[in-house]
């Protein structure tokens, strides 16, 4: 059952930005909306769990603390996680300066995803929203109010974030994804999984690892996946096809092809050499 919180706002007496309706939902697992269009912008703000947006041929994991525009005419599809399903508040707005304000939060059709986690304002300021449900002047006026405050809670927000250079933003991203690699290297993890780890297309994500790294993603993490292997190789008496598995790998006789196009030699020859090698160190000293 969805627990769901409506306001419809009838009483439209703005021209350059008013809400249109708002609410808040909690979704049951695998809760989905859409395909759909819509005629106007709405932003969904993620309160816990999370899900997944899809538009434009692009699939966004959404967590706690973010959110994501829907713009008009745009065909969009969203989903409840099956396991940590979502609880989102959204907006409902438009207005001759509605685009204009929503990119001066940092908010357009390259950049459909945000993060808001200083404190539980947005939260308030809909709930705030939820209880002037009368329609009279007096409650437009303040649904109008509240609404310039949610979005100058994002302003604030962007204008911390942006004062990051271009090549702190991308210091971010490559170290974020290489923190993701690192925890979940011995899962069955793909580059979709990065991308949408730290809400970026994959596309994005390729060019930044390319002309920062000097490799794609897909290479770094079969890299590390390998390093990580030649640690185990040596460092313990695992059989190969456990090492396989623990590095990520469900297919060992893949794992041992991948391991001698890095190294050089296969798994078994690596941990052979390298014992060997030890050995006469030790009898040496």
């Amino acid at each position: 059952m969805l627990d769901i919180y409506f306001l419809e706002n009838t009483n439209r007496s703005f021209n350059d930005l008013y809400l249109c309706y708002c609410g808040l939902e909690k979704c049951v697992p695998l809760y989905s909306f859409g395909p759909a269009v819509r005629p106007n912008y709405l932003i969904h703000y993620v309160l816990d769990g999370e899900g997944y947006y899809y538009v434009n041929d692009n699939k966004y994991k959404v967590r706690k603390n973010q959110g994501f525009l829907i713009e008009p005419n745009v065909v969009t599809f969203y989903q409840a996680d099956k396991d940590n399903p979502w609880t989102y508040l959204w907006i409902g707005i438009d207005g001759d300066k509605a685009k204009l304000y929503l990119n001066s939060v940092g908010l357009d059709s390259e950049h459909l995803i945000f993060t808001y986690e200083k404190d539980d304002a947005l939260k308030e300021y809909v709930l705030e929203m939820l209880k002037h449900h009368t329609m009279s002047d007096s409650d437009a006026f303040k649904i109008e109010g509240l609404l310039y405050l949610f979005f100058s809670k994002l302003c604030e927000d962007h204008k911390e974030t942006s004062s990051l250079t271009r090549e702190e933003n991308t210091n971010n991203y490559i170290n974020k994804a290489i923190e993701f690699i690192q925890n979940n290297y011995h899962n069955s993890i793909k580059v979709t999984d990065i991308a949408d780890y730290i809400c970026l297309n994959r596309s994005y994500l390729t060019s930044i690892f390319q002309s920062n790294l000097n490799m794609s993603p897909q290479k770094f993490l079969m890299k590390f996946r390998i390093t990580k292997a030649a640690e185990l190789l040596y460092n313990t008496d695992l059989p190969i096809a456990n090492i396989a598995y623990s590095c990520g790998y469900s297919d060992p006789l893949a794992f041992s092809k991948t391991f001698k196009k890095i190294k050089g030699v296969s798994p078994k020859q690596y941990r052979d050499t390298k014992k060997e090698t030890t050995k006469k160190f030790l009898l040496s000293q």
